[in-house]
């Protein structure tokens, strides 16, 4: 468990149990989508790729490297309401996932 006054041991847990949570959802993918995909200019890289998609190649594994290389964390995070809204009318449940980013986002804007 990490201590409260650890905010970046704090957002490591957070990434850890949004990996987790998309694995259990079996959204978890081995293949890494072509390079072009991730370089989209949208939010979200919402033309190119599934918010889940997303989350896994592009949010959590700039927050790795974020976090490995001692650089500061982001100020301001607004992730959750994009999961609600992608969960909405889907099969998957996303409540968990959505509890877990609307937690890192509570930490990374420092509430």
């Amino acid at each position: 468990m990490t201590k409260p006054d650890d905010p970046i041991g704090q957002v490591a847990d957070s990434l850890l149990k949004i990996e987790m949570e998309l694995r259990q959802l079996g959204l978890w993918e081995s293949g890494r989508p072509p390079e072009e995909a991730l370089q989209s200019t949208k939010p979200f890289c919402i033309d190119t790729l599934e918010f889940h998609q997303w989350l896994q190649f592009v949010f959590v594994a700039r927050m790795k490297v974020i976090i490995e290389s001692d650089h500061p964390l982001p100020a301001v995070s607004g992730i959750a309401p994009m999961a609600e809204e992608h969960f909405r009318g889907r099969p998957e449940p996303g409540n968990a996932l959505v509890r877990e980013l609307e937690e890192i986002d509570r930490l990374l804007s420092g509430g």
